[in-house]
């Protein structure tokens, strides 16, 4: 039986733990706080994160990481991207020779703006080979309440993405393989970004012409910084890129949207973090992902924008009028 170990307890971590134990896997479902790892297992649910979802029997929450880890064909991560790499720092040593890591993050570190997947193979030191991302439409409380869904399993080793395929493929949950790990992974990270440009146009009580225009022009960005960065252009129309992007801008599940949202009513930024009880990553990783655009050679206008309305204290009026105002072009 293929071992799962699941780091950590927070809503899309459990609702994958709960996808791998249905495609008949074991988990360890790790956790920081011993309360909730001991309120998971008396009550058979996540009562934190995903109160009233039943978990299977084969999932099993522990905060022994060693414990968890031993024996574990895969690693799976799930916790904020700038978090990455203090925490995997300390698990590292704990981390079998065979054990694939496995990435469930959506973000660009701030400061090297590496992509998760660099930051693993980095802190771990393991080849790509034993790196692999999830990436697509998958809205944790959905998944968790088995609604059908598709997402992509990316590694530059096919045969390691297709095990994985293997270990997360369920009636409800379709996975498709992938060897494009820079793609799925920069539409993960920047879709964020757009997601809360959109979330602002909703707050402001925009229509749908513009949500649809920055949806389609934010997918142009994310395309150029992909390319540039040796993705195939391809990995964008698809579950990685589109997929992964409509389900963001368009869902009140989605923490970036409703982050957004509210900067949109006119919330101020600390509000805004206050009101939100989960990490939205487009929040932080918008920074970054313009870093690495800028030099990449880039242009990303609405990744500059929702910088300039989160970080810089823009209103969201003024900063729209100036996307507005840029200059005619070919949309080619």
């Amino acid at each position: 039986m293929t071992r799962c170990a699941v780091f950590t307890a927070g809503s899309w971590g459990t609702a994958f733990a709960m996808v791998l134990a249905d495609a008949g896997c074991e988990v360890s479902l790790w956790g920081r706080r011993k309360e909730l790892v001991d309120a998971i297992n008396t009550t058979r649910t996540n009562p934190d994160y995903l109160p009233g979802i039943v978990l299977p029997d084969a999932v099993t929450a522990t905060d022994d990481a060693a414990g968890a880890l031993a024996g574990a064909d895969f690693l799976v991560l799930s916790l904020p991207s700038q978090k990455l790499r203090e925490s995997l720092t300390a698990w590292a040593p704990l981390i079998g020779p065979r054990t694939v890591l496995v990435s469930l993050m959506k973000g660009i570190e701030l400061g090297t703006v590496k992509r998760v997947s660099e930051v693993i193979g980095e802190v771990a030191e393991v080849g790509p080979e034993r790196v692999a991302v999830v990436s697509g439409p998958n809205l944790a409380l959905e998944i968790a309440n088995r609604q059908p869904a598709a997402t992509v399993v990316a590694c530059a080793d096919e045969a390691v993405a297709q095990r994985l395929q293997r270990a997360c493929h369920t009636p409800y949950f379709r996975a498709y393989t992938n060897t494009d790990v820079v793609g799925c992974e920069l539409g993960g990270a920047v879709k964020n970004v757009i997601g809360l440009a959109v979330g602002m146009a909703d707050g402001m009580g925009l229509g749908d012409n513009t949500k649809a225009t920055l949806m389609t022009r934010g997918l142009a960005e994310i395309t150029r910084l992909g390319v540039a960065m040796g993705a195939e252009p391809y990995t964008f129309a698809g579950l990685a890129g589109m997929g992964d992007l409509v389900a963001t801008c368009s869902s009140p599940l989605s923490r970036n949207h409703t982050f957004g949202v509210n900067l949109g009513r006119g919330m101020t930024l600390e509000q805004t973090v206050a009101a939100t009880r989960q990490t939205a990553e487009g929040v932080k990783s918008c920074e970054a992902v313009l870093d690495l655009a800028r030099r990449s050679g880039v242009d990303m206008p609405i990744v500059e924008a929702v910088v300039d309305v989160v970080h810089n204290g823009r209103p969201t009026q003024e900063v729209l009028g100036r996307l507005m105002a840029r200059s005619a072009k070919p949309e080619r």
